[in-house]
């Protein structure tokens, strides 16, 4: 098929696989679990006690609200598939803009504008914070490749991880420079991967749980109980505290199944391909992969250690022998929740029972690599879509015009890109350098922009279809509705359960929120100024309402 351009001048390049994989990269099921399953571990509810049990329940609750929210993403993208670039903030417009009543249309453009806003709170800091976990995750395998000595205390140092951040930025910004195919690529070679190397760690976590029962106490196991017992209690509700806790923790893992709706410029038939895309995504990755991985590292945990490691399975000198109390750590609850990266202490530790400490190592290096990779994936997929939503904005004269500036060969928003480099690389900077204060507060900011931007889409979803036609009442007032619930508080229990910890849990929420109120602010005095100056009413009047897109 030739390849065609949009009337933006973007190629359009992508079909449904193309869609489904750029999606599919920014949820980096693989990357999300070494980088979140410390923190889902060590979580606690106000009393103190673990929730950690309820680790799987909780991607459950999370991916309902997910879906609720891809669902009505779906449905927009199908009703307007001329939204190319803009995504949400084209829907935003268009939702009060269809509408027969003057007086409902005047309040397009101030929805636009909240949602252009939740957005870029959403889409242009997380980046930054992807390009702080690539830094930390660098500093770990060069730690694990080094052991003690002069390297490692380099690595260890600020400096050196502030230049990977940066470094890091400039190497996605110059994939993206390059346009969404070369892109596609890459997502689509890091997908493949990084699910092998998924399905391979489960499918050996899951092997130690059933060959160790004679080894390891039933009671021992972090999900106690027989082979049936311990799989029931990993995928079982233990409280509803520690289901809510985890829910919001596991939201952070799922976010990007929309990213594709900002590709409709680039894609062949955006009507068809870009709602499927949505579901298609978040079914693959958080449905399959998400729910296969977390039953499989839970399975595997033990209470504390030493333990046998079973015959046959020895670690270090010979089969059989029992572990040494930092092999049993490692496989640990508690060592979980302390160390920077889990996943790669249990695949040396259940990799290593199987075939010997040295093949333990080499199988975490090259998941390890899986998870760099990954990363890369989920930070290209995140600066695509938040330059193409900034240069749909500056189309319409809603932010500046360098924004909406296309490159003259590969027609990719390049003047958006170079900004976003810039901005990643400060946000990665500052979240490395702070430490895990300024790195949550950061990641928290981002979610809050997810959670707002999210709710805002299931809103609109009811003004776009309630009154028509082809109204229904589940797909366009049910679902939408209990998205907007769902979204709203899931935003209101992280913020809230943090200020409830107090310490180092109520700094990190409330830096995030001065955060999302300084990004407000400018946004607001800029949406005042340059209405003034373009003479363009923030609620025109209903006799002077706009009747299409951009006006």
């Amino acid at each position: 098929m030739a390849e065609q351009s949009s009337p933006t001048g973007m190629k359009k390049t992508l079909g449904l696989t193309g869609i489904t994989v750029n999606a599919m990269a920014l949820i980096a099921p693989g990357a999300f679990l070494w980088i979140t399953f410390a923190l889902q571990a060590a979580s606690a509810d106000t009393a103190g006690t673990s929730t950690a049990k309820d680790m799987w329940p909780g991607i459950v609750a999370a991916l309902i609200v997910a879906f609720l929210t891809a669902l009505s993403f779906g449905e927009l993208a199908h009703r307007y598939p001329d939204a190319g670039a803009g995504s949400s903030y084209y829907f935003a417009e268009k939702a009060f803009i269809d509408r027969e009543e003057p007086a409902h249309r005047r309040w397009a453009r101030l929805a636009k504008f909240l949602t252009g806003w939740a957005a870029h709170l959403f889409y242009w800091v997380y980046p930054g914070v992807m390009v702080a976990f690539f830094a930390t995750l660098i500093v770990y395998v060069v730690q694990q490749l080094a052991g003690p000595g002069p390297v490692y205390d380099f690595i260890s140092s600020p400096i050196p991880q502030i230049g990977v951040a940066i470094l890091f930025s400039i190497i996605v910004g110059a994939i993206a420079w390059r346009g969404i195919s070369g892109s596609t690529n890459v997502a689509l070679a890091i997908n493949i991967i990084q699910l092998v190397a998924l399905v391979l760690f489960s499918i050996l976590a899951i092997a130690f749980r059933v060959i160790n029962p004679l080894h390891v106490a039933p009671g021992d196991w972090y999900h106690v109980g027989t082979l049936t017992q311990g799989g029931l209690s990993a995928i079982t509700p233990h409280t509803l505290s520690g289901l809510l806790i985890q829910s919001t923790i596991a939201i952070l893992i799922l976010v990007g199944f929309e990213s594709s709706t900002a590709l409709g410029a680039e894609a062949k038939n955006p009507k068809r391909d870009i709602p499927r895309g949505v579901i298609l995504s978040l079914i693959i990755q958080g449905l399959f992969a998400y729910l296969f991985e977390y039953f499989a590292a839970n399975y595997a945990l033990i209470q504390q250690g030493p333990y046998a490691l079973g015959v046959g399975l020895g670690y270090g000198a010979s089969a059989g022998t029992v572990g040494t109390p930092a092999v049993a750590e490692s496989l640990g609850i508690s060592a979980a929740g302390l160390s920077s990266a889990p996943l790669g202490d249990m695949i040396k530790q259940i990799a290593g029972a199987f075939f010997g400490a040295n093949i333990g190592f080499i199988m975490m290096i090259i998941i390890a690599v899986t998870v760099i990779i990954a990363v890369l994936g989920t930070t290209l997929s995140a600066m695509n879509t938040g330059v193409r939503i900034s240069f749909a904005m500056a189309q319409d004269k809603e932010m500046p015009d360098l924004l909406g500036m296309l490159h003259p060969k590969h027609a990719t928003p390049h003047m958006g890109i170079i900004l976003m480099v810039i901005v990643s690389a400060i946000i990665g900077s500052i979240g490395v350098a702070g430490g895990v204060v300024t790195l949550s507060a950061i990641t928290y900011a981002s979610n809050l922009g997810t959670f707002i931007l999210y709710a805002l889409i299931c809103g609109l979803t009811i003004v776009a279809f309630l009154g028509r036609a082809d109204f229904n009442v589940l797909r366009h007032m049910i679902i939408p509705v209990l998205g907007v619930i769902t979204n709203v508080g899931l935003a209101l229990a992280i913020f809230v359960l943090n200020f409830q910890f107090g310490g180092v849990a109520a700094q990190e929420a409330a830096i995030a929120l001065g955060i999302a109120g300084v990004w407000l602010a400018i946004s607001v005095l800029y949406f005042v100024v340059n209405s003034r100056v373009s003479g363009r009413d923030i609620v025109p009047k209903i006799n002077s309402v706009a009747v299409g897109a951009g006006d």
